[in-house]
């Protein structure tokens, strides 16, 4: 039987944890579940918009309605832009100045979640079941350090690319598949796992915040014993767009399914309460097909996850202890966009591929030109790529032409999630053909930007008008 309440596990184990639901749920209900909010309305005129201080109560709204990276008079220009979009998905309709993005696009965003492939690896050799679902839920859970960072990612542009080798012993290939709407395909392949996913996202515009719910198909296969894992994620809230520290949160439930066997990991991740309390928080148990707990598991998203066996009443089995399954690596002090190590990685080339596609996101020059903090280059840049995009989309219409994506296949298959349905993205295949035949070339050329122009069209040669 399933535990008749997470709050009655032992202290103990939430000591020995450092931190979770056992330790701070009680706090988290008084505290409804929510961070304090208070109208911007009366403080500086702006009706309907909600300024949150993830780390106060309604006392410090006022002040923390001043803060941000917006100066006023961009502020006030920007909320003139957007107050129209209250209410709507704005995932592609806005164009944004490139003062609040990172040097990064979303097909990169969507290879960090391979820092700690590793995990993938341990699942994949775990002989216990349970266990085999504790690393995999790690993993995946694993992520959300990078994804809490609050600058945005460039939208890929249709038929663009990234690839990734030399970590883990896996090759990651991921491509922009639809533009309206957005849509990326990813594949990861080592000896232990292949990782695909098909991903959509859909926001919810609410003036100082927007809500943002991960329609997607994950699938994880363990190769030893052709284990299939299924995620659904939680979705995420960014608070503070316009007034205030950007900021985001995660809460709601994690569902990691082994679609071979019926076991699952349900995790639940808080929602930030008064003063920040249950911020980060994550916990939940291993369950076994019939819904009988197995394993606790409790930690923080951006520290540590822990584990230990349980009884069928979600209670730590007497002569086990808390371990850990996965502690987050150091980080850079003071980065100028809150990287990751691994995020510099990941933006470099030293983990491209030798005859690095000339689509990949690397070579993208607004990209560039951001890394390097020419905001003005980089603005006009990213003007000249989405101008270009919108001709290549009146040409391809005018021509009859379907854009077809080179390395990810649309399948007839639709799949639902908690936010609506998915048509799903296939790897092809086609791309470890072509790193074979790029091997087998004896082609020697180390990948660098040197001379190689970004060029993810279908058509040669096309002006933007």
């Amino acid at each position: 039987m399933a535990p008749k309440d997470p709050k009655h596990a032992s202290a103990a184990a939430a000591s020995n944890s450092g931190g979770g639901f056992f330790s701070s749920l009680a706090s988290s209900l008084s505290n409804f579940g929510s961070a304090m909010s208070k109208s911007v309305n009366g403080i500086m005129g702006y009706e309907g918009l909600e300024v949150v201080n993830p780390e106060g109560g309604t006392e410090d709204a006022a002040e923390e309605a001043k803060k941000g990276r917006w100066k006023q008079e961009d502020r006030d220009s920007y909320w003139k832009m957007m107050q129209k979009y209250v209410g709507s998905d704005v995932t592609s309709m806005v164009t944004l100045p490139v003062i609040i993005f990172e040097p990064m696009t979303m097909l990169q965003r969507m290879a960090e979640l391979m820092e700690y492939s590793y995990l993938l690896d341990m699942a994949d050799e775990a002989e216990d079941p349970y266990m085999r679902l504790v690393y995999a839920s790690s993993f995946f859970i694993s992520v959300y350090y990078a994804y809490q960072r609050t600058w945005k990612p460039f939208n890929p542009i249709l038929g663009e690319t990234y690839e990734m080798v030399n970590h883990g012993g896996l090759t990651f290939i991921a491509e922009q598949v639809s533009h309206h709407p957005p849509m990326s395909a990813g594949h990861a392949e080592n000896d232990h796992f292949t990782y695909d996913v098909t991903s959509k996202l859909k926001t919810k515009f609410l003036g100082n915040s927007v809500d943002v719910y991960p329609i997607g198909r994950t699938r994880v296969t363990l190769k030893r014993d052709g284990v299939v894992l299924d995620l659904v994620p939680p979705p995420t809230k960014v608070s503070n767009l316009i007034f205030g520290r950007t900021w985001i949160d995660t809460a709601g439930e994690m569902v990691l399914t082994n679609m071979t066997t019926g076991d699952k990991v349900v995790l639940y991740f808080q929602p930030c309460g008064w003063f920040g309390a249950g911020r980060y928080e994550v916990d939940g148990y291993v369950y076994n097909a019939s819904d009988e707990p197995k394993i606790l598991i409790t930690g923080k998203w951006n520290e540590v996850m822990s584990y230990q066996p349980c009884d069928s009443e979600g209670e730590p089995l007497p002569g086990t202890e808390m371990k850990e399954s996965w502690r987050i690596a150091e980080a850079p002090k003071n980065d100028k966009f809150q990287y990751t190590h691994f995020a510099h990685k990941v933006n470099s080339f030293d983990t491209a591929p030798k005859k690095l596609l000339e689509s990949d996101s690397r070579l993208r020059p607004d990209r560039m030109a951001l890394e390097k903090g020419d905001l003005s280059t980089s603005g006009n840049e990213k003007s000249s790529l989405e101008e270009r995009q919108r001709a290549e989309k009146r040409n391809r219409e005018a021509k009859g032409h379907k854009f077809v994506s080179r390395w990810f296949d649309l399948t007839e298959e639709v799949t639902p999630t908690p936010w609506g349905d998915l048509e799903v993205y296939q790897y092809n295949g086609k791309y470890s053909s072509h790193r074979a035949e790029v091997e087998s070339s004896g082609c020697n050329d180390d990948p660098d930007s040197s001379g190689t122009e970004f060029n993810p069209w279908q058509y040669d040669n096309l002006v933007a008008e």
